[in-house]
């Protein structure tokens, strides 16, 4: 495996952790309930070290992590910002889960790609944080 391809497929998953991040921004700005807000932004943190920890890797890979989600995903933040919000908590944990499954088929497709054993430790490690986030968010529907 080629490291450049590997910091590719890489840049390519933290480029979806900074787009959930800005999600997950939207979101919280648009919930009026103190506990939903104080959950997604604890989930938020921990996408915020998700992509840390990617960066990090695609540094000690020799390679220049992206700083943020490129021009294509901008794109598509716009249109999201431009689309009503739900108003209420169902709403928005309905819309949030299916950013966290859009970002776990994300994961699941770079996993199958080119990286090397630590790579796809870092993704696998994130992508057990982001199923735990699912369950969590499946919670608070209840």
């Amino acid at each position: 495996m080629n490291e450049e391809d590997v910091v590719k497929e890489l840049n390519a998953y933290l480029k979806g952790e900074y787009m959930g991040i800005h999600a997950y921004e939207h979101y919280i700005k648009h919930t009026h309930d103190p506990n939903l807000k104080s959950e997604l932004q604890r989930i938020q943190q921990e996408h915020k070290q998700h992509a840390a920890k990617t960066a990090e890797r695609i540094q000690n890979l020799g390679g220049k992590a992206v700083d943020d989600n490129g021009m294509k995903l901008s794109i598509s933040e716009t249109m999201m910002n431009m689309k009503n919000f739900p108003d209420n908590n169902e709403g928005i944990i309905k819309e949030v889960l299916k950013g966290q499954e859009m970002g776990m088929n994300q994961a699941t497709e770079i996993i199958k790609g080119d990286l090397d054993h630590e790579s796809i430790q870092v993704i696998k490690n994130n992508s057990d944080e982001d199923k735990a986030h699912i369950e969590q968010l499946n919670q608070l529907m209840q």
